[in-house]
């Protein structure tokens, strides 16, 4: 009997295959980069074929790593870069174009006039989103205008466009399944938040003709089956999708409302299910579908560092202070206390709640006797001080606090980084026993639909914990850091 789920976590720099069994245990894990493509300064694409290559590797040196057939898969779930903007034709399945990433910048002037047009508001609106090149509406409005022949033939229905989840899901049911679920659509500025389906007045607005887009679906269903695919028999059923951030939250089983992960990696996501209603941020963050199962929808506030573990790989690559990013921690650890030197990594401005993005990185409180420790345990405070940030602005718009924050992500495994984290937010910290919970998120919604496990909580009772983290800073001193930190991004 098919016993495994295979999940297929496609990031921005390579795709991570999971194979889990029914017990949660993580049979094998593949990971295949693939290249970066830079045409001009602040433009990013990829290849969409060397993300589907980078796929198949994946999933065959999976299967070759846990000696599972592919016969013994029972579903296959997938989790994707979740702006990415990618558009091929029907008949053929071949690109017309590279995919534009989701760091890519090229629509900002057109962002700049929608909102001096006052367009913002209404976008804000219906979308929980804010008017920028981040989101896929721009991105494809380029693609529509920029690519010779391509307008006419995507409001033909000659061309099939979606972000990677849909590519994925086309490419895997050989063109059946045209499809995105509600937690990518929710990040396109194209679709109602509250009614989870395309806007007519959006899709106006960006000129983006409905013939071009994907059927939104749950995020947890069967979407179509395999076919054609080589190494896989046809047959499996597709049938778990969402964005990597809201995997990640699944993936952790914040099922309830008020429950929060975060995720530190090159940058850092905060987000938290605030349950089956929107909640409109007045303090700076996004608000988001999280997943939908069957009938039922819960949203989430998004709120998002852009950088985190890359503060400490500029400390590697740029100043040389250490080898390797792990390193990191020993160094930090050789001081016991940042010397009140304060590092705001500010490096590609300020995310949410601030959205500075003309802000920059800053080191204060330097002195005759700072060395590279002091140095180092204040980049790793800093990232810890921007997530107390989101999450103060986060509990004030969902009117309640978070009772535990569970942690994911490389950056998560720097013990000194969590305990300072729980210790600003007054709050315990738990890291799972596995942080590859972005690809566990996928693998959940797909063996959910396969009935591989019954509902989210048989899925809770198996989550394990690894380790906890309890504050233990006193109040006063707590005040102490925030407010050399405030003062300090205040002049950033």
């Amino acid at each position: 009997m098919a016993a495994y789920v295979l999940a297929i976590d496609q990031g921005t720099t390579g795709t991570t295959v999971l194979i889990v069994d029914r017990r949660l245990a993580v049979r094998a894990k593949a990971n295949i980069e693939f290249r970066q493509i830079f045409p001009k300064p602040g433009w990013v694409e990829h290849d969409l074929e060397d993300i589907w290559g980078s796929v198949h590797a994946g999933v065959q040196k999976a299967l070759r790593e846990a000696g599972v057939r592919g016969a013994e898969i029972a579903a296959i779930g997938i989790t994707n870069q979740r702006e990415t903007v990618a558009l091929w034709d029907r008949r053929s399945g071949k690109p017309v174009h590279n995919a534009v990433v989701w760091q890519d910048r090229r629509t900002s002037e057109l962002c700049a006039r929608l909102k001096a047009e006052g367009r913002e508001p209404m976008v804000r609106e219906k979308t929980g989103l804010v008017l920028d090149p981040y989101f896929s509406a721009t991105k494809l409005a380029w693609l529509l205008e920029n690519v010779r022949g391509v307008r006419g033939k995507a409001e033909s229905s000659q061309l099939a466009a979606g972000t990677i989840d849909t590519f994925l899901a086309w490419r895997l049911t050989g063109g059946q399944a045209h499809v995105t679920d509600v937690s990518n659509a929710s990040r396109t500025l194209l679709m109602d938040l509250r009614s989870c389906a395309w806007d007519p007045g959006l899709l106006e607005l960006f000129g983006v003709p409905r013939a071009v887009l994907p059927e939104i679906r749950s995020s947890s269903e069967v979407y179509g089956q395999t076919k054609n695919v080589r190494g896989l028999p046809d047959g499996i059923p597709v049938c778990g999708m969402a964005g990597d951030q809201q995997a990640a939250l699944f993936g952790q089983a914040c099922f309830g409302p008020g429950e929060a992960k975060c995720t530190f990696g090159t940058g850092a996501f905060l987000l938290q299910n605030v349950g089956p209603e929107p909640v409109t941020s007045r303090h700076g963050l996004l608000t988001t579908v999280a997943w939908r199962i069957g009938e039922e929808t819960h949203y989430a506030l998004e709120g998002s560092a852009f950088i985190a573990g890359a503060a400490v790989q500029w400390l590697r690559d740029q100043l040389k202070l250490i080898e390797k990013a792990s390193d990191v921690e020993a160094l930090a650890k050789t001081v016991k206390d940042s010397g009140e030197v304060v590092f705001v990594p500010a490096l590609a401005g300020l995310g949410a709640p601030h959205w500075r993005p003309e802000a920059r990185g800053l080191i204060c409180g330097l002195h005759r006797g700072t060395s590279a420790g002091h140095l180092a345990r204040a980049l790793l405070e800093g990232i810890a001080f921007q997530i107390n940030d989101l999450a103060e602005a986060m509990m004030k718009d969902a009117g309640q606090t978070v009772p535990v924050l569970r942690v994911d992500g490389g950056a998560s495994a720097n013990d000194l980084l969590m305990q300072f984290q729980a210790d600003l937010l007054g709050l315990p910290l738990e890291r799972p026993r596995m942080v590859e919970t972005t690809a566990f998120g996928a693998a959940f919604l797909a063996g959910l639909a396969a009935g591989l496990w019954s509902s989210p909580a048989e899925i809770s009772r198996s989550f394990r914990i690894g380790k906890r983290f309890e504050p233990k800073m006193k109040p006063e001193e707590r005040e102490r850091h925030l407010a050399r930190w405030r003062r300090a991004v205040g002049i950033a």
